[in-house]
């Protein structure tokens, strides 16, 4: 398959694992964003070839994990409501809430659903006229597009029992966060090609400028991340700090201007509060006052804030890079993906899901 086998030569994946091994020097922390990044450095075995120099720091690029758990709390409450449906993405349903996940308002009796896309939640509001219809919106601004299209359809069908319970978090100013954070120690960043897909690079420029850091674009294939790593290194070494684009076969400078425009049109930037991290200023999109009576927020008279309970995970420590999967001492103990303690053992991006099914 085009773009596929081809980055995942075995030939070529050693060629770039030789070119890293005899650039390297020095130590480097780089960090790779995205959860999916993460995954695939982990079960390709990528993270044990790598010179002993080289630390790689697994991000918080995983929606679902950065999720706060008052936000679960809104979602079960929302499901848990007289004539309410809750749509959500499957790996959502496990992710632990103060006291309960949605899978267990479910098992409960909640009627929450699994949909594969929010237009799936817009025809159940079609047919279930008598029922207010909420899909949980997680994502990074990858999914904000098609979010963002289901409201403008429910507009255009007069579908006012359909409503976004909204949890978009976006990655530049995550980025920035953790640079000022004095626990971290990053010296480059792999940033998430499908991200820059839809927002292109350039908004990626302000950060290099301002940090020194290298920033390489890549995709999610071995060659992928082993030649973004290698140009990534290759700038330390030289004392340079670059914004490159590995994954120049699909991300542009300036990304999908369509998509850009109907996230612009429906959202606005907002502060978020990120699970484990904290409130980060403008890193978040809700729906702007234009479209409010599709806001679930309003409409259900919710607070998605509050303290982060203490359940023995430390998952703030692993979204930060400053520990990994294994160092927390609740691992595949206490805390398995059946009964997880926090988001990073639930998700398909997350590390400690990543460390458990994969790395020996």
């Amino acid at each position: 398959m085009k773009y596929l086998e081809e980055f995942r030569n075995a030939e070529i994946v050693k060629q770039y694992l030789d070119k890293i091994h005899n650039t390297v020097t020095k130590s480097w922390s780089v960090m790779e964003i995205c959860g999916g990044q993460t995954h695939s450095l982990v079960k390709n075995g990528i993270v044990d070839l790598l010179p002993t120099e080289i630390t790689m720091v697994h991000g918080p690029g995983c929606p679902v994990c950065v999720t706060p758990v008052a936000l679960i709390d809104s979602a079960i409450k929302i499901a848990e409501s007289e004539n309410s449906i809750l749509c959500s993405f499957g790996d959502m349903l496990r992710v632990p809430g103060s006291e309960k996940s949605l899978l267990k308002a479910k098992a409960e009796g909640a009627d929450v659903r699994i949909v594969y896309s929010p237009l799936d939640a817009v025809r159940i509001a079609q047919k279930e006229t008598d029922k207010k219809v909420v899909f949980f919106a997680v994502g990074f601004e990858t999914t904000a597009p098609a979010n963002a299209l289901s409201v403008l359809q429910a507009k255009q069908l007069n579908l006012y029992n359909y409503f976004l319970l909204t949890s978009h978090v976006m990655v530049p100013p995550a980025m920035m966060a953790l640079l000022q954070d004095e626990e971290t120690n990053i010296d480059g960043f792999l940033a998430a090609g499908h991200v820059c897909t839809v927002m292109g690079t350039n908004e990626y420029i302000p950060i290099v400028e301002k940090y020194k850091v290298p920033i390489v674009v890549t995709g999610f294939e071995p060659v992928d991340l082993l030649q973004g790593l290698w140009m990534c290194i290759s700038q330390l070494e030289k004392g340079t700090a670059l914004l490159e684009n590995q994954y120049s076969r699909v991300v542009s400078k300036k990304g999908n201007e369509q998509a850009q425009g109907i996230i612009e049109r429906v959202f606005k930037v907002a502060s978020r509060i990120w699970r484990g991290i904290g409130n980060i200023p403008e890193s978040g999109l809700e729906l702007d006052d234009e479209f409010r009576e599709f806001d679930a927020n309003f409409e259900f008279n919710l607070n998605p804030e509050g303290e982060e309970p203490d359940n023995k995970c430390i998952a703030g420590e692993i979204l930060k890079g400053l520990k990994k999967p294994k160092a927390c001492p609740h691992f595949g103990k206490l805390c398995v993906p059946e009964n997880p303690l926090g988001a990073p053992m639930v998700s398909s991006e997350g590390a400690c899901a990543a460390y458990y099914n994969y790395s020996q």
